[in-house]
């Protein structure tokens, strides 16, 4: 449903301006009001510097290194795929069971990612056409329209 491209988008969040980070609003124009989701909002100076740390690391600087070295979420992923290996889509499933778990901590974080990737605003690259939210019978954000009391009390 489009989960590895929600990831390259949260890894190359700054390859474009504004980064895409946090979607604009205040609606997505599926259920009515104008679409303004796909219009990513720019950041302040302490959000860029926090979101700059979580992705790219702190490589060396002084401004990113306040709490210490932070190894982001790009060297992450860089290290992760290379210990599992050019051929993980190659092997069969018992051996890529036996590499993700010789990684915890980077199967954890492709898992969350997975997750948000597939079940979170399709604005962020993932959840492609809403399939995953069709899937778990989710009608996504109905802003404007917003919710009957029938589908709030479950009686629809």
């Amino acid at each position: 449903a489009g989960a590895a491209d929600y990831i390259d988008g949260l890894l190359g969040a700054f390859l474009v301006d504004p980064p895409r980070i946090f979607a604009g609003g205040p609606f997505s124009g599926r259920h009515g009001g104008d679409p303004g989701f796909e219009r990513f909002t720019p950041l302040t100076r302490h959000q860029e510097l926090a979101w700059r740390t979580r992705i790219e690391g702190s490589q060396g600087r002084a401004e990113r290194e306040f709490n210490g070295p932070v190894v982001g979420l790009q060297e992450v992923y860089r290290e992760g795929l290379a210990r599992l290996g050019a051929d993980f889509c190659d092997v069969d499933g018992d051996e890529q069971d036996r590499r993700l778990d010789a990684v915890p901590a980077f199967k954890h974080l492709l898992y969350e990612h997975a997750c948000e990737g597939t079940y979170g605003a399709p604005e962020y690259g993932g959840n492609r056409d809403c399939l995953a939210w069709v899937a778990i019978k989710f009608p996504g954000d109905v802003q404007p329209r917003g919710y009957t009391d029938e589908e709030v009390s479950g009686r629809v």
